[in-house]
């Protein structure tokens, strides 16, 4: 909100048939944070005991459908889903009146499914809480997580209105108000490059890349790429909110094709070049797959080089097969593209595990993923071949060189050819 003094209208959604208790504190506990609760319901068999802004009907409505139709579609399944796309549609409608400040979202599996579809409708900067009975859950696929989506364990909550439930309750209520007073959304009023990494430990391009590219013009956000991070930059990506992307650590692909956890969805590495934005791209721990490190590992990787990163994480390396395969895929991935793509592939390492006397070392494998980049991509992709580690400065001023190139020929938006 660009004024403090006003009042955030949060929009408060669930199913008032089943949960007007909880949803009625929820409101008080807004009204009493300094927030005006505008209530959303979402029930399909029954109208609740209070009179909701938006009823279920207003939900039908904006699916262009009856609440009757929906009750009779079928099954849950297909009424929830129904009642999802209305709760989205409306709120988007809502959020381009100036009429919505934050969201906040209660519900058990059928409740989050909705609340996804309506928190990713929403941009960025928007606060978006769902209070769920699987938070953090891996039901939730990576693909539909809003990039600043919070989320909380809807602890006791399940059924009646209980201490525990309203402690929970009053906290998210507490933290949507504060959110929708104080945040500060994204200004744009410099071009953004979106940036993968995994931390300095492992990845240290960013270091040397980031204040380069400030001096340029440009404002720079680095993802993690552990999942989530990935996540939040392919839907940022999606939007058309980079001007050009370095996407420099991949891993996440090789994760989602070796099935771990440890995933950002199907479409890592495709939205930035499906929809035409600039992007450099090398394979950055691509040879690792993520896993966790408190399980054993699975069969198929546990005569694989290993390194625990720390208690809730730890990497395997894919053998010369699987380096053949992730590499097939990302130049498929990339072939797609729409808008200008250069890959760098530095021949001496691509993480700072694989380096002589570190666990990952394995000149053999590396060379193996060299020769198949080579041979996989397309005429279509500019390919740079350097004689350099990932984190050696040749990398860093060999990305910068092809960035301002792309900068003077106008490919890239903003900003200037050279540093200043």
């Amino acid at each position: 909100m660009s004024d403090e003094s006003k009042v955030p209208n949060i929009l408060v959604f669930g199913t008032g048939d089943t949960k007007a208790n909880e949803l009625q504190f929820m409101a008080e506990v807004i009204r009493t944070a300094g927030g005006r609760p505008v209530l959303v319901d979402v029930s399909v068999l029954a109208d609740p005991p209070y009179q909701p802004d938006f009823s279920r009907h207003d939900i039908a409505a904006a699916a262009e459908t009856t609440i009757e139709a929906i009750a009779t579609s079928g099954d849950e399944y297909s009424a929830m889903s129904l009642m999802a796309k209305g709760a989205a549609t409306l709120t988007r409608h809502l959020f381009d009146d100036g009429r919505v400040d934050g969201v906040i979202l209660l519900g058990g599996s059928m409740g989050t499914d909705l609340a996804l579809d309506v928190t990713a409708c929403l941009p960025l900067g928007v606060p978006k809480f769902v209070v769920s009975t699987i938070a953090f859950s891996h039901l939730i696929p990576p693909e539909r997580i809003a990039p600043d989506l919070m989320m909380i364990l809807w602890a006791g909550g399940l059924h009646g209105l209980n201490p525990i439930c309203k402690s929970v309750l009053s906290q998210a209520c507490g933290a949507v108000v504060g959110a929708a007073r104080f945040n500060v959304r994204p200004a744009g009023d410099r071009p953004l490059i979106g940036m993968t990494s995994l931390g300095s430990s492992c990845l240290k391009y960013m270091k040397h890349l980031q204040p380069a590219l400030e001096k340029r013009g440009y404002d720079v956000a680095v993802f993690h790429a552990t999942g989530m991070g990935g996540r939040a930059f392919e839907a940022i990506a999606a939007e058309g909110g980079f001007a050009a992307v370095f996407d420099f650590c991949t891993q996440e692909v090789n994760n989602h094709l070796n099935g771990t956890c440890v995933t950002s969805g199907p479409d890592r590495l495709e939205n930035a070049g499906r929809h035409g934005i600039p992007q450099i791209v090398a394979p950055g721990g691509l040879d690792m797959v993520d896993l966790q490190a408190w399980r054993d590992l699975p069969a198929p990787l546990a005569d694989r080089p290993y390194h625990a990163h720390n208690r809730l994480l730890g990497s395997v390396t894919t053998d010369n097969d699987g380096r053949r395969d992730i590499a097939r895929v990302v130049a498929e991935k990339l072939a797609a593209a729409t808008g200008e793509t250069a890959f760098i592939l530095p021949a001496r390492g691509i993480q700072e595990w694989d380096k002589p006397e570190e666990p990952l070392h394995d000149p053999d494998g590396l060379a193996a993923l060299v020769e198949a980049f080579r041979s996989a991509l397309p005429a279509s992709i500019a390919l740079h071949e350097i004689d350099a580690h990932i984190n050696d400065a040749a990398f860093s001023a060999k990305a910068l060189e092809i960035f301002d190139g792309w900068v003077a020929r106008g490919v890239v938006p903003g900003g200037k050819a050279q540093a200043a």
